[in-house]
């Protein structure tokens, strides 16, 4: 049977060649050109990273393949404030669009609204999509190395590095950690999520950081924290104080107040 993480690349081959049809790279370039409020995504984690603040990347998303629709009222500009007012340094939106029902508009409207630094989360398979992604606003790239071969993922981080974009290793196995320390100008992504059977485990980041901890930018915990607990636990167990979170705080009734109780550490 055809795993998931196969039907989303497969899926995306196709948008990408509507990508190339639907923008120029000149028009790419023009409106990067025109787009002032980048934020240096990677020098504001490290900043609260150094001082061993608690960052939380609060996730954008109408949809995912393991849960469904997380929220029927979906508005990516309210949950944005929502989460700006209450606290979230940062923002992941989600602009895959078949599978978790995501859009790159969704960034450039926010981006009208908000200063704040943004990760554009997605699936990056062509080196197209990175400046596509940065001529919407994004601020930092996702690179994922469980969907892409060590060439790939490298002309990916290449090319943001040529175009000023912070970029996040996501790494999921013992290889792709090893792997990921030759990214030497990225910061890494821990994903307790197995994009081919969509378990989740705490216990990933907690058997990865190990390996990555030498690495001399930030480290990120992604997927299944739910509680502060799950978030003390991670601190504890890996030193790790930056966290993607979307399900448990889209998902709860009440956004803001969620997220101020994922704040509340008592370490």
């Amino acid at each position: 049977m055809e795993n998931i993480l196969k039907k989303i690349i497969n899926r995306k081959k196709e948008k990408i060649i509507e990508y190339k049809k639907n923008y120029s790279t000149e028009q790419i370039f023009k409106n990067i050109k025109n787009f002032k409020s980048y934020i240096d995504f990677k020098a504001k984690l490290k900043e609260r990273d150094i001082t061993g603040e608690l960052s939380i990347i609060a996730e954008i998303k109408k949809a995912s393949p393991s849960a469904g629709i997380l929220r029927n009222n979906f508005n990516h500009i309210d949950i944005a404030k929502s989460y700006i007012e209450n606290g979230a340094p940062f923002l992941s939106i989600l602009t895959e669009e078949d599978f978790f029902l995501g859009k790159l508009d969704h960034i450039n409207d926010i981006k009208k609204n908000y200063t704040i630094p943004i990760l554009c989360k997605d699936f990056f398979i062509d080196t197209f999509q990175v400046a596509l992604a940065k001529s919407f606003g994004a601020d930092c790239i996702l690179i994922i190395l469980s969907a892409v071969d060590n060439q790939l993922a490298k002309d990916l981080y290449e090319t943001a590095n040529e175009l000023n974009i912070s970029t996040l290793i996501e790494v999921h196995s013992t290889k792709e950690a090893e792997q990921a320390l030759s990214f030497e100008n990225s910061l890494i992504g821990i994903n307790n999520r197995n994009l081919d059977t969509l378990e989740v485990s705490l216990n990933t980041t907690v058997d990865l950081v190990k390996i990555v901890d030498s690495h001399k930018n930030p480290l990120v915990c992604e997927s299944g924290i739910k509680s502060v607990d799950d978030i003390e636990n991670i601190i504890v167990n890996s030193g790790i104080y930056n966290f993607i979170i979307g399900e448990s705080l889209l998902k709860s009734p009440d956004i803001g107040v969620k997220l101020k109780q994922l704040t509340q550490i008592s370490l």
